[in-house]
């Protein structure tokens, strides 16, 4: 009877513990990424009251005689199956699906938990709020930018640091030429420049140079010169032009803007009807095809000579305008381009059509905003294939920089000439600019450049990268989060506050990406559920119950036979 008592002592034991194993699992229902835990019993070792015997050539065999002493508990395992996932929409909680664990460190050293739920600390390090434990990263990501320390691997989130602007190096464009559309453009230059009178207004034919806003240090004489160079219409070079300047003429007023107008056009009178004129529009100098299609005619620059030093000027064009492209047919296209400062400018420019060359393009550029000089604003020889893919350069018309234009940002980075690539596809493909039949459809697809911006809004991939987004809508990699995977995740120690610690019977931690090594993805914006089984729990603490109250049950009846044999002796 003694060992019944001691038998029910250690049932009410081992269901004690069943019971508060269900308690805590319960109580935890709502811990994120908890893991519940379960007991198994063994029985306590057996008192042996008669061994067993085998069998003889009379008698049978017989069993050992044992009576068991109760029970104990014999493990407590953790259940480290997945948790279900809910979505919080905090872009700092992550959920793992996988076998992995977040790793943290102390300043003592690294730690392992299941919960995501991060927040950003005054120092801008990604932590967890409830203790202050740095969330650690693995990799490489966001140090080029500077945005984390390659002496440590604590992440932090650098809403402290601008990403630098990049000046613009490659355009792309994208989209159709079309290949049977014809509409012939008259190609029209522009000074930008505007002559003005002192009275104001706005210069015309009949306007005499000497009373240009635009002259300084003094009186023209005759002989002071203006000296022109350009292409005319077939692209032949003007050699250069040099007009000249009469102080006698009309009645010794000296040369209007007419007289200049009429040398630059009787320079570019070359071919008939291949022929341009110089006209003063609004005070601009204009220069005008007179007929429509395919153009190279461009002034490439103007300049004043004094020929007897007494140091007078006119003020020339640094550089002329493209207002029309002429072409068989000509498609506009803008973009927005940046310095090295990130202030940006608009683009302008042109796809026009050759006639001398069979499925064959020009690209010009019309126009820069701002201060901007452009060094070579044309690439020629653009062609395509015969099935409408994109063919490179042409080998006759090929331009001497290929597929680059060049231009010089004067007021942020004068005297450095930056050459842009233009993207246009690959050869023989159509990803990037076609030749079919139909509207002419391109358009930029993209390009390099982006002003400085500051980190607006971060989010987290299934890879585990931190993505961060600035103000000028750039997209970067900030950092990627270290995962740790074990050999035997249920061999890990619990230390309390969600986190673990690895054990001799959980193996190193081995660190890993997100995806990697079986370290599973990651949810942004969500955080793992306890996978606590609610119902299962609840007849877990009914069996609890019946195992406790039986074995209560035992002790009871075995103290009254105790008491009924010390009644015997009375």
């Amino acid at each position: 009877m003694s060992n019944a008592m001691l038998s029910g002592v250690s049932g009410l034991k081992a269901h004690q513990s069943m019971i508060d194993v269900a308690g805590n699992n319960l109580s935890n229902i709502n811990t994120v990424a908890f893991k519940s835990s379960r007991v198994t019993f063994q029985e306590l070792l057996s008192e042996t009251l008669k061994e067993a015997s085998s069998p003889t050539a009379n008698l049978g065999g017989t069993n050992p005689m044992q009576i068991g002493n109760g029970v104990i508990v014999g493990s407590v395992d953790r259940n480290m199956g997945q948790g279900s996932l809910q979505y919080t929409g905090n872009p700092m909680d992550m959920a793992l699906e996988g076998s992995g664990y977040f790793t943290l460190n102390t300043g003592l050293g690294d730690i392992y938990t299941r919960v995501g739920q991060f927040a950003v600390d005054s120092q801008y390090y990604m932590v967890d709020p409830t203790t202050g434990y740095r969330v650690q990263r693995i990799g490489n990501e966001g140090v080029a930018e500077g945005f984390q320390d390659p002496t440590s691997n604590d992440i932090r989130i650098p809403y402290d640091i601008a990403l630098p602007a990049r000046t613009t190096e490659t355009i792309g464009f994208a989209g159709n030429l079309s290949g049977n559309q014809m509409a012939p453009t008259i190609n029209l230059l522009t000074s930008g420049l505007k002559y003005t009178t002192g009275s104001g207004t706005v210069a015309s034919r009949a306007t005499y140079l000497t009373d240009l806003d635009q002259l300084t240090g003094g009186l023209l004489a005759t002989g002071d010169t203006i000296t022109l160079t350009g292409t005319t219409r077939d692209g032949t070079v003007v050699a250069p032009g040099v007009y000249t300047y009469n102080a006698l003429s009309h009645g010794g007023l000296g040369d209007t803007m007419g007289d200049m107008l009429d040398a630059i056009t009787a320079m570019y009178q070359v071919g008939g009807v291949d022929a341009s004129v110089a006209k003063i529009i609004n005070g601009e100098i204009r220069l005008e095809d007179l007929n429509a299609g395919y153009s190279q005619a461009y002034i490439a620059s103007m300049t004043f000579t004094d020929a007897t030093a007494g140091g007078v000027d006119i003020e020339m064009p640094i550089q002329f305008d493209i207002l029309v492209a002429g072409g068989e047919i000509e498609k506009s296209v803008n973009v927005e381009i940046y310095d090295t400062q990130g202030n940006s400018y608009t683009l302008a420019g042109s796809f026009i059509r050759r006639d001398d060359y069979a499925n064959t393009w020009d690209f010009v550029i019309k126009t820069v905003g701002g201060n901007t000089t452009v060094h070579d604003r044309k690439i020629t020889g653009i062609t395509f294939q015969t099935d409408g893919s994109f063919g490179d350069m042409h080998a006759v018309v090929g331009d001497a920089n290929g597929m680059n234009i060049e231009l010089e940002f004067v007021d942020s980075d004068p005297g450095n000439i930056r050459s842009i690539r233009l993207d246009l596809g690959t050869l023989g493909e159509l990803d990037g600019l076609t030749q079919f039949g139909g509207p002419s459809t391109a358009a930029s697809n993209g390009q390099d450049g982006y002003s400085a911006g500051w980190l607006s809004t971060m989010s987290v991939s299934r890879e585990g990268i931190l993505v961060g987004v600035f103000t000028n809508g750039i997209r970067r990699d900030l950092a990627a989060l270290k995962i740790a995977t074990y050999q035997n995740s249920a061999g890990l120690k619990s230390v309390g506050g969600n986190y673990f610690e690895p054990t001799a019977n959980s193996g190193d931690p081995v660190a890993n990406k997100a995806t990697e090594g079986g370290a599973g993805v990651i949810h942004g914006g969500a955080v793992e559920k306890s996978n606590v089984e609610v119902a299962e729990e609840f007849v877990k603490l009914i069996e609890a119950q019946n195992g406790y109250q039986a074995n209560a049950r035992t002790i009871k009846v075995a103290n009254e036979m105790l008491r009924e044999l010390t009644q015997l002796i009375r």
